[in-house]
């Protein structure tokens, strides 16, 4: 071979451009296969109040490529304060789930911004865990590690199906319809729970509306809804957060233990709501709560 001063530039231009290409493949996006979305009902939404894109709740799925699939899958639910829905607690999420081998679905649900109120995002959460368990055949997934996931209100929207799931309909002319709603686990992101004192006061707005019902308000409180039935969880947040109270938390941290459901619930010194999966200035670092939710994920043989 000629390595003489013809061939040179050839080969270091060769060089340059599989080096460039490994370090931009090697980022979290070579990690994941997002796959388009897929609505999760194939006519008219139940409750559907028109044809726009955020009326017709859908699922994005996110698949892991940087080695072997665990078999587990999330729903994750953005926050948003049931007004709209955080980028960064959907796509960032599930590609973190990916590096760890746990496959994804976001879902997109139906907000009080646009006019929905409750139950219309209950149905979107329990149709979206119905929905892959009833397609787990079709990406390798055991239907019986299918868990959620949720940030602030997206958090109050997966406790409220961790409290309110059911078995499905086995008369169902739909397949999906006869899968049962429950998951199989839950982690809760610095997550709303009640609908009491310690709410925050705009996502109760937007998902019950200015005067909700004395028994309605009980009912969303998922403080007061656990049963030894409610999944194992995995509770975050900060003593810091001046959003949502981290009593939220506790709250329902303590019903779990009164019912005897395993948790494992972290209070972290520092840390602004919202922050995902790094934390915002002055604190310029990854969390933690990520590793402590990676090694619980572990236990419960959902990632590697």
């Amino acid at each position: 071979m000629d390595f003489g001063h013809g061939s040179w530039m050839p080969i270091s231009r060769c060089f340059i451009f599989c080096l460039l290409t490994a370090l931009c493949l090697s980022g979290p996006l070579a990690m994941a296969q997002k796959l388009p979305a897929i609505a999760l009902w194939p006519g008219t939404p139940p409750g559907c109040l028109g044809t726009n894109d955020f009326d017709i709740p859908t699922l994005t799925p996110y698949l892991p490529t940087n080695g072997p699939a665990t078999g587990a899958a999330l729903v994750v639910c953005p926050g948003g304060g049931y007004g709209m829905l955080a980028p960064h607690e959907g796509n960032d999420y599930a590609l973190w789930l990916n590096q760890h081998g746990v496959t994804a679905f976001v879902l997109k649900y139906r907000l009080g911004s646009h006019g929905y109120r409750h139950p219309v995002m209950l149905e979107d959460a329990s149709r979206a865990l119905r929905w892959v368990r009833a397609h787990a055949g079709d990406y390798q997934l055991d239907p019986h590690r299918i868990g959620i996931m949720g940030s602030s209100a997206g958090g109050h929207l997966a406790a409220t199906l961790l409290t309110h799931f059911d078995a499905g309909n086995t008369n169902s002319s739909d397949p999906v319809e006869r899968q049962s709603s429950r998951p199989d686990l839950g982690i809760l992101c610095y997550a709303v729970i009640t609908m009491g004192p310690f709410t925050h006061q705009g996502s109760r707005k937007s998902l019950l509306g200015d005067h909700p019902s004395p028994e309605l308000v009980k009912d969303l409180s998922n403080e007061l809804q656990v049963t030894p039935e409610t999944p194992p969880c995995f509770i975050w947040c900060t003593d810091a957060d001046t959003v949502v109270p981290m009593e939220n938390s506790l709250m329902f941290a303590e019903a779990l233990r009164k019912n005897h459901v395993p948790f494992a619930l972290h209070v972290y010194e520092r840390g602004n709501h919202g922050m995902g999966l790094k934390d915002k200035p002055p604190f310029n670092h990854p969390h933690p709560w990520a590793a402590d939710c990676l090694f619980w994920l572990r236990q419960h043989d959902f990632a590697r």
